[in-house]
């Protein structure tokens, strides 16, 4: 299947990571933001993919996507992580694409290789692969064929339910686990789990801890 088009929603940076405020000022979360998606973009802008869409209003945000190539969209980007990916799911379906690739934009340590492996694990439609967090609460990456192929509903405690609901349409979902996509950082263990993460990744976003100290402070 080579019609797969990724989907990344993007709240506005300002306000963004609250979970993280113990160790980052509201600047450097926002810094951190960036940092990650850009990181998220640049491996997708090497994977096998169609395209990339990124759902936003922040500036900082459509700026990098479109340094990636990326289509940025804005219907449904206030509607919480949920609605801006129903908001692409219809789009890339009234355009008749045959998948969805949705990932989040703080996944710092994926890789073009890791999403070459979710689209190599992808069924003929109607199919859902997903690949959970690293607790096996969340669904850090969901790829549908076709795109409107199930409601997708995400939060801290999506991955088991997007499970059962695909099983209630007899559809038996692709399971991936995939280091990279799994580590999602939305709080100060996550933090702590990405500077300590083997094998080690000259990420944006680890240079950027690394640079206002946060390696040290982990590491008392």
């Amino acid at each position: 299947m080579r019609d797969i088009w990724a989907a990344v929603p993007v709240k506005e940076f300002i306000g963004a990571k609250q979970r993280l405020a113990t160790m980052l000022s509201p600047e450097q979360r926002v810094a951190l933001a960036a940092a990650m998606l850009e990181d998220v973009l640049a491996a997708l802008a090497e994977a096998p993919l169609a395209g990339i869409m990124v759902n936003t209003l922040d500036p900082i945000a459509t700026d990098l996507a479109r340094r990636y190539g990326a289509r940025v969209v804005t219907a449904g980007a206030r509607d919480g992580h949920t609605g801006a990916v129903a908001a692409m799911a219809r789009i890339l379906a009234d355009e008749g694409r045959a998948a969805m690739l949705t990932v989040p934009g703080d996944i710092p340590r994926v890789t073009a290789a890791e999403i070459a492996t979710v689209v190599a694990a992808c069924r003929p439609a109607p199919s859902l692969t997903i690949v959970p967090a690293h607790d096996e609460r969340g669904s850090n990456a969901v790829l549908c064929a076709p795109p409107l192929v199930m409601p997708l509903r995400f939060g801290d405690d999506s991955f088991v339910p997007h499970l059962a609901a695909a099983r209630g349409l007899g559809i038996e979902p692709t399971i991936v686990k995939l280091a990279g996509v799994a580590l999602d950082i939305d709080q100060p263990p996550d933090i702590r789990s990405l500077l300590a993460a083997e094998p080690r990744m000259a990420t944006r976003a680890t240079r950027l801890l690394q640079g206002i100290g946060l390696v040290e402070q982990v590491v008392q």
